[in-house]
């Protein structure tokens, strides 16, 4: 996923949504070769970094120092330099008084760093993550089951169909999700609604982390 900053020039409330004018301080020429038609906005309240997300931040950072063996401060360091080349920005983030937007934005970078490099943490991400839809799409990515962490599986949400030639099929609109073989049985035992309403999960459609990982490619 890529992160862009700019400035909300004009908006205009329709009856069931509201259109925003955005100037970008980019080049978007790769948003518009891809084609993308649907973004995620995120929107800078002002607020200061709560409580919660200083303790999922310092215990991920805790959990990612233990499998490294560094220090607390130094992986803590460590990490706010991985967010910086990750979203593209000059400032190093502060712990203490960032903005709540900046803080989840933070916790995102530990919870891919977490699952690009397979650590598993002491508690499940789904109560790590300040940003379900961004974790969900994580998993998918590097494979990591979203309950527990492990090697995961792709689990389609919505099932294909019996007989069906998957490789016939444009599956792009399904839902998916990453699930490791013990939660994979467990979700086909509960079936997908009770499981999802148990564990907090959902799926997320394929074209969006097809998506996501092209825009990966060009950070």
């Amino acid at each position: 996923m890529i992160y862009y900053k700019g400035k909300v020039e004009a908006v205009r409330i329709r009856q069931d949504s509201s259109e925003l004018h955005l100037i970008v301080d980019d080049n978007l020429e790769d948003l518009r070769r891809q084609r993308c038609r649907e973004v995620q906005v995120g929107i800078d309240d002002g607020r200061t970094i709560s409580p919660a997300q200083r303790r999922k931040a310092y215990a991920t950072l805790r959990d990612i120092g233990d499998h490294t063996g560094y220090a607390p401060e130094e992986i803590k360091q460590i990490m706010k330099i991985e967010h910086m080349l990750r979203v593209g920005d000059q400032k190093v983030i502060s712990l203490s008084d960032c903005t709540m937007t900046d803080a989840r934005e933070f916790i995102n970078t530990l919870m891919e760093y977490a699952l690009k490099e397979g650590i598993i943490l002491t508690e499940s991400g789904l109560m790590r993550t300040d940003d379900i839809d961004c974790y969900l799409i994580q998993c998918i990515r590097y494979r990591r089951c979203c309950i527990c962490g492990k090697p995961a599986d792709i689990h389609h949400v919505d099932a294909i169909g019996m007989g069906r030639n998957r490789q016939q099929v444009d599956d792009s609109s399904h839902e998916i999700a990453a699930l490791c073989r013990m939660h994979h049985t467990i979700s086909h035992q509960m079936g997908w609604d009770r499981f999802a309403d148990s564990y907090h999960v959902y799926g997320i459609r394929r074209d969006r982390t097809e998506v996501d990982n092209e825009q990966s490619h060009h950070k």
